[in-house]
Formats: C-alpha cells, structure tokens, sequence
C-alpha cells in the first residue's frame, strides 16, 4: 500500500458547494476510484489559502493512471471544473506533495 498526496486550488468562495457536490459523489466514480485501487481518500482545505490537500492509500497494483480515459472521471472534472483550478480539458491542477515526515 503506498500512500500519495497532492495539492489542488479551490476557487474562494465555493467551500460549502465543494463540499456538498462530495458528499453527493457519485456512486459510479466512487467505484471507479475504488477498482482503480484508491483507499481511505481525504481531502482537506486551508481556509486561508483556499488550497485542497489531497491524501490517499493505493494498492501496489493500482490503475489510478487509467482514470484520465474512463468517461466517469472526465464527467467529473467537467462537473468541478467552475469551481476549481483546473487546466486542459478541465483536469484539475494538481501539484504532488513530497513525504518528510512520517509517525508510524
């Protein structure tokens, strides 16, 4: 199991919207996320800042680079993309987040 973080950019002023299209996630991407070998999935935000910080577990043999082609995943960018940063086709800017420290 391999854990993996990364960073986006919410747009201000659309925290409560984001949060309520998550917690309508659909089920079809959930399952997607979830066969694609995506686990314990959290997303957190600094208010001040208006940046999502993005943490999850992956299976070793995990797919996640095969979600860019499942029309689930790109319907979702589209769906998100008005209130976020997102670049080309609507996918959202991410920046990857390096491990220094780590409390077993």
């Amino acid at each position: 199991m391999e854990t993996v973080a990364f960073r986006m950019q919410l747009d201000p002023g659309n925290r409560d919207e984001y949060e309520r299209r998550h917690r309508e996630i659909w089920p079809e991407l959930a399952g997607a996320l979830r066969d694609a070998g995506v686990q314990d999935y959290w997303i957190f935000l600094d208010e001040s800042t208006h940046a999502l910080f993005a943490v999850l577990k992956r299976r070793d043999d995990h797919t996640m680079d095969r979600l860019p082609e499942t029309a689930i995943m790109r319907k979702w960018w589209d769906f998100m993309a008005d209130i976020m940063a997102t670049g080309e086709s609507n996918v959202p800017l991410t920046q990857p987040l390096v491990p220094v420290f780590h409390l077993p």
